[in-house]
């Protein structure tokens, strides 16, 4: 693993090999992680819109190794992040986020808000993320389908596909009853990400399959699960902004969701 600069990771948790730059002190109880790569203004604006919002929580930028220039140490102090953390090992968004995780773990936040980071989410929610957690809640759903919420311009194969197939077996397997499992705006408190049952930092997350997991393993355990609303955005017309590409990559998808729901991934 890269040597740490500014905490010290268990050594039997599988991280991926990172780089940090910390441009600020911990400062609340809650990190904003946001996993991203080569979203060029997206998430520019995300990060001027969040930064508007003077949130008590820490954002803490999780990078796949983005190319683009747009999270260069200069812009990021003026957004007002707190931490760069770019993966250079092995895996994709769920290897993104077990560094992003253990690394919030690591300096002490009490939880973690995720969101992504190509733009499509309404910020604004990440205060009722932080209430969840407050009132005790383990695992926090954002859901544009629970009332209040707001599906925008969802493609129709997207829509058809979360609310038949994926919440109904994520559902189905947790006992509990989520309407929107597809969305990554989600929150986790610190006990269950550090809860040997749960055992989130393993490298047999590597792709997607860490977020389909976390949904299923967290509630079957018995933790306090909630969904909130939230607003999912996608534009009118042209390309839509996802790192998912093709059929393979969406039937790869489902083989993960169906290992996920299975229990392949318990520990």
């Amino acid at each position: 693993m890269t040597s740490q600069l500014s905490v010290h990771i268990p050594a039997d948790w599988a991280i991926p090999d990172y780089e940090e730059t910390v441009l600020e002190a911990r400062s609340g109880r809650y990190a904003l992680v946001i996993p991203v790569i080569n979203e060029g203004e997206r998430i520019r604006d995300q990060l001027r819109t969040i930064q508007s919002l003077a949130l008590p929580v820490d954002v803490i930028i999780a990078d796949g190794g983005s190319t683009d220039g747009s999270l260069s140490p200069d812009f990021l102090r003026t957004a007002g992040v707190n931490t760069l953390l770019i993966k250079r090992g092995k895996g994709r968004l769920s290897a993104q986020l077990r560094m992003a995780y253990a690394w919030v773990l690591a300096r002490g936040y009490e939880g973690v808000i995720t969101v992504d980071g190509n733009g499509k989410d309404g910020v604004e929610a990440i205060r009722l993320f932080m209430s969840a957690l407050d009132e005790g809640y383990d695992i926090v759903q954002g859901s544009r389908y629970k009332p209040g919420g707001e599906a925008v311009n969802t493609p129709f194969d997207r829509q058809v596909a979360g609310k038949f197939i994926h919440a109904p077996l994520i559902s189905l397997a947790a006992r509990y009853r989520f309407t929107d499992t597809t969305n990554g705006f989600r929150a986790y408190s610190e006990r269950v990400l550090r809860d040997s049952r749960v055992a989130p930092f393993r490298d047999v997350f590597m792709d997607y399959n860490l977020l389909f997991y976390l949904s299923v393993r967290i509630p079957q355990l018995g933790y306090r699960a909630c969904e909130v609303p939230v607003r999912r955005w996608y534009p009118p017309e042209g390309r839509t902004p996802t790192k998912i590409a093709g059929l393979r990559g969406r039937l790869a998808m489902l083989r993960e969701l169906f290992d996920a729901v299975r229990g392949r991934f318990a520990p």
